[in-house]
């Protein structure tokens, strides 16, 4: 369990606290709008009006006690920037702030962030790479060169063990897990059984897996 402030509680903020709620972490949430954070009281630890951008005001909530710092602020980026250079001026261990545009990120990483998150980027990669293809069931990118793809069993691998098909030998591609029945096993091994109804997690280069099932 992680104590983590979040500053900015808009759409994105507000998914951000109750996911990390799910996780049963500590959060501290900060807005300005008390509408905002009245309506995050019931998914946070804790949760104040402020100003993230008062120096006075960041430092009261202790910026060196919290494992990570998250800037969720969206329509006012120099807000978020300000917050950002004030938490790492303050001390905070770890930084991570939102953009919406390269621009945006080079000056948050100059000015405090240690890394950067583009929800709308990221989200617009996962939909295009998600819905152009039949059978791409999730994408999960990992860098620039490498991801996690959900894909179902191709037909010719049904009844054949992951050791028969050897993909790691012939693409380069690790097979992660495999989706029985809406449950995820993630114990692997050379002579499981592939059956054509699972799906399976499949983790390598883009261009290999492309290949591989023709994406």
């Amino acid at each position: 369990m992680k104590s983590i402030l979040l500053i900015g509680l808009g759409r994105f903020g507000r998914h951000i606290a109750l996911h990390l709620n799910e996780l049963k972490h500590q959060v501290m949430a900060i807005d300005q709008v008390e509408e905002r954070v009245s309506a995050a009281l019931p998914f946070v630890t804790s949760a104040q009006i402020g100003d993230s951008t008062n120096a006075d005001f960041l430092e009261s909530l202790g910026i060196r006690n919290y494992d990570v710092c998250i800037v969720a602020i969206g329509n006012d980026f120099q807000s978020s920037l300000e917050t950002t250079s004030l938490l790492k001026e303050l001390g905070a261990k770890l930084v991570v702030s939102r953009a919406a545009r390269d621009v945006q990120a080079k000056f948050l990483l100059r000015n405090g962030a240690d890394e950067v998150v583009y929800p709308e980027k990221q989200l617009a990669k996962w939909t295009a790479i998600r819905y152009s293809a039949d059978h791409i069931l999730d994408y999960i990118e990992l860098d620039e060169e490498h991801a996690i793809f959900e894909i179902p069993v191709p037909e010719n691998w049904a009844r054949q063990s992951i050791g028969q098909i050897d993909i790691r030998k012939k693409y380069s591609i690790n097979i992660m897990g495999i989706r029985k029945n809406g449950k995820l096993e993630l114990s692997v091994s050379p002579d499981m059984i592939m059956e054509a109804q699972n799906t399976m997690l499949v983790l390598g280069r883009n261009k290999d897996i492309q290949k591989c099932f023709r994406i």
